[in-house]
């Protein structure tokens, strides 16, 4: 069985937390784009864990991960995921640990030419991370970046480097910023990349393998659909593909199909970095949402914009990811509302719409807030009966509006804090 766990919004819906506990029925777990803009929080037994580039069944002993091909990585930062992670007793071999020789590695002037940029555009800036994932997927599409595969062809990597540097200090110079020593790069390569090599491998043939084996596969994503370079709100978006169709390229199988894709959504509407949030919550009622939800970047820190659940984008999201079930999380926060609000349309130009608009269009969306009564607190419920039937009214009112089943409800941080619904 071959399953995508994607975001069916802004990012930040909870992928890690659901990707922890279904898991637990599936063999290998692939990351399959972007880079460590992002975080996946979990918690489990073993404590509170903040994963950025590693999938998050690391967490589990019985699972092989997979960093695809179609991602960026920032060898110092994994180094750094990896040392945390191992002092807080997880276990991370090459047996358990598999990094395509075909990803990319985020270099060091990648994030300052991601700063530097983000400083010039002032406030008209992306809301970039500031991690270098744009400069490097920009590089990588004019095929100037390196492969894990570099790090071993030492003569072929200095060639490489000497190459790169010399053409990237043109940029640079237009910065004002001193040039980039190629002496430096390789410094940083040797220093990190000899940690990660153990790691590297044919991570093509290894799923090709699995998949010949009728071993379980779920493929993790970053982000969400709205922050999709093809089909987000672009260009305030990612710079790779955070959909479940890309899953098997950008893991290392483009042959494979997927059997599922589950949709991962919060109960309300979040979002992080710059861009378009028609159903924006401001002021002491956005704040007072914030605090409940603890939403704040999990990769940043940075104060999550929040707001009610927006019907037109979910439903749209749930298209785009070819999603058959969705997650549901955070129901608990909505716990402390009397009345809950929903955004149910767009207002565009004065003509109110359920689609989901592009462009200025969206620019210019205003919302067509409902409200439906609160249902109190669910966080002890285990089972589709223990919830209020407030909750089941929302939950069955959001499944519809989507138009998709909604599977698993989540109702706290824990791993048993959840409700499969049958």
């Amino acid at each position: 069985m071959l399953t995508a766990i994607v975001g069916i919004n802004w990012g930040d819906e909870g992928k890690g937390r659901m990707v922890d506990l279904l898991s637990s029925d599936y063999d290998v777990i692939c990351r399959y784009q972007g880079g460590n803009n992002a975080g996946h929080t979990v918690v489990n037994e073993k404590g509170k864990f903040i994963l950025n580039l590693l999938p998050s069944g690391i967490l589990r002993e019985t699972t092989v991960n997979v960093m695809g091909n179609g991602m960026v990585i920032d060898l110092e930062h994994l180094v750094g995921e990896i040392g945390r992670l191992t002092e807080k007793g997880i276990k991370i071999t090459p047996d358990n640990l598999k990094i395509s020789d075909k990803a990319i590695i985020c270099l060091p002037y990648h994030k300052m030419m991601d700063i530097m940029e983000e400083d010039r555009l002032a406030d008209k800036k992306f809301g970039s991370t500031r991690r270098g994932i744009g400069p490097v997927y920009a590089d990588k599409y004019m095929k100037k970046d390196i492969r894990m595969e570099d790090l071993f062809e030492e003569e072929a990597l200095a060639e490489k480097i000497h190459d790169l540097v010399e053409w990237k200090n043109i940029t640079v110079a237009g910065y004002g910023h001193e040039p980039i020593k190629a002496e430096d790069i390789m410094d940083w390569l040797h220093t990190y990349g000899a940690q990660i090599k153990p790691f590297v491998t044919d991570v093509s043939g290894y799923l090709d393998q699995a998949i010949a084996d009728g071993k379980n596969i779920m493929f993790e994503a970053q982000l969400g659909a709205l922050r999709d370079i093809e089909f987000g709100i672009y260009p305030y978006t990612s710079s790779s593909t955070t959909l479940a169709g890309y899953a098997p390229i950008g893991a290392g199988v483009p042959g494979a199909k997927l059997d599922h894709s589950i949709g991962i959504m919060k109960a309300y509407s979040t979002c992080v970095g710059e861009g378009p949030f028609t159903a924006e919550m401001f002021g002491e009622e956005a704040e007072e949402l914030r605090r409940a939800g603890g939403e704040y970047g999990a990769a940043t820190g940075r104060p999550r914009r929040v707001g009610p659940f927006d019907i037109p984008a979910s439903r749209y999201g749930v298209k785009v990811q070819g999603s058959d079930v969705i997650a549901l999380t955070k129901l608990d926060v909505l716990s402390y509302m009397k009345k809950i609000p929903v955004c149910v349309a767009y207002d565009v130009d004065g003509v109110r719409t359920t689609s989901f608009p592009s462009g200025a269009k969206l620019n210019r969306a205003k919302p067509v807030i409902e409200y439906v009564d609160g249902f109190g607190d669910v966080s002890a419920c285990r089972t589709w009966n223990d919830l209020p039937e407030n909750a089941k009214k929302y939950i069955k009112y959001l499944e519809k509006a989507v138009d998709c089943k909604i599977g698993y409800i989540s109702v706290g941080p824990e791993r048993d804090s959840y409700i499969k619904v049958d």
